[in-house]
């Protein structure tokens, strides 16, 4: 039996169709290999404006001293891998419970002040803005609004930067994130399931919070400038508790009716599905769905995205597209091209596939293919030379 492969332009030909089509149903997953991906400075010192997991724990960890620094290395060791979400959620764990008890040197209102430092370094380090030219975040809105929707693209993220936010703003591109207010902005469920914006109105959803959110003295979640004291509302690490408390049940839900909707589909950037809650969920809902589909753009190889193949090679409904190779319709095989779909298909090709490779994992690329499916100059080339399955030219 011949080894099976897979042929990229053809599912990049159906991709094609799909992002430039106004009636299908679109949300993006964007994970935090999306701002990792955008360099700053020049030449050798160019670095990611937002690093990932890895890069922020060990930013935080050099703005440590003393008790809080020996405590932050004792729970990382602890707990086996310098993951700031999970050290943030211990030093939180131990702020609630140890009281008087010293343990690693500090006690609960030690823990207490620990967890400020550290969500003031966390602000510190994501609260960058996006670079002043070009950049993914305003190529990704330029393609939201460059087409008639029918429905409006639904945003979920992990991440807790506002480069979304400050890419629509400048776009003048209205949206919503679930709160309603100005000065004090306050997180409304109820308008979370419902549809009554318009489509043109991206709506953004965090799943892991924003470095604007805060708590009220009350308790609620309000979103402003946010606060520098260590209440911003983000958790630490996910877990299944955490999301059944206000706002997170409400964005987890919109997860999923999302993706139990009807031919609906979903396209993550940047996300390694190493969150467990977060696939655990999507896993879910396209079993229970399978009209729904994903294409997870990844940007390493087959051999190390094995959260994302493992779920795609069970779901049928979830494509894996890596940088040497596929895994779509649970069939896990090499990239191959063939023959040129038309005579501009080698246009098309050179933005997704070069030296042998499929580019579109990379968040900085995925994003500037959209914005020329947008503007009709990905698309166009092959309506004009390819009959599609409606008959079109």
């Amino acid at each position: 039996m011949p080894e099976s492969v897979h042929n990229p332009d053809q599912y990049m030909y159906d991709f094609c169709h799909i992002v430039t089509h106004s009636r299908k149903r679109i949300g993006i997953l964007i994970g935090a290999g999306a701002p990792v991906s955008i360099k700053v400075g020049t030449g050798d010192g160019r670095t990611s404006l937002i690093p990932d997991i890895k890069g922020l724990t060990q930013t935080v960890k050099d703005g440590l001293v003393g008790n809080n620094l020996k405590a932050f290395n004792a729970i990382s060791e602890d707990a086996g891998c310098e993951n700031i979400e999970l050290i943030l959620s211990k030093v939180r764990a131990f702020e609630e419970v140890i009281g008087s008890t010293v343990i690693h040197g500090l006690d609960s209102v030690g823990y207490g002040e620990l967890s400020k430092v550290i969500c003031k370094i966390i602000r510190e380090v994501v609260g960058k803005s996006l670079p002043e030219n070009e950049n993914p975040y305003s190529h990704l809105v330029a393609w939201i609004n460059g087409i008639q929707r029918e429905h409006a693209v639904e945003v979920f993220t992990t991440n807790y930067d506002l480069l979304f936010e400050e890419a629509m703003e400048r776009a003048r591109t209205p949206y919503f994130d679930g709160f309603s207010g100005s000065k004090s902005a306050f997180f409304d469920p109820s308008t979370i399931s419902s549809n009554d914006l318009p489509p043109r109105w991206i709506r953004l959803w965090k799943l892991h919070g924003s470095i604007n959110w805060s708590r009220s003295p009350n308790g609620d979640v309000i979103r402003g400038e946010g606060v520098e004291d260590g209440s911003m509302v983000y958790p630490s690490h996910i877990k299944y508790a955490q999301t059944q408390a206000a706002p997170f049940s409400s964005l987890f839900e919109r997860l999923k009716n999302f993706l139990l909707t009807p031919d609906s589909l979903l396209i993550t950037a940047g996300f390694s599905f190493a969150d467990a809650h977060i696939t655990a969920k999507i896993d879910e809902c396209l079993s229970e769905n399978p009209s729904s589909a994903v294409i997870a753009m990844q940007f390493n190889q087959l051999s190390d995205e094995f959260y994302a193949v493992d779920v795609g090679q069970r779901r049928p409904n979830l494509s894996v597209y890596c940088l040497d190779g596929a895994v779509i319709n649970g069939v896990k095989a090499k990239w191959k091209t063939g023959d040129l779909l038309g005579k501009n298909w080698s246009v098309i090709r050179q933005e997704y596939w070069s030296d042998g490779k499929f580019r579109l994992g990379d968040f900085v690329t995925l994003a500037h293919f959209l914005a020329k499916s947008g503007s009709g100059k990905v698309a166009d080339p092959l309506i004009d030379n390819t009959t599609v399955e409606d008959g079109s030219k």
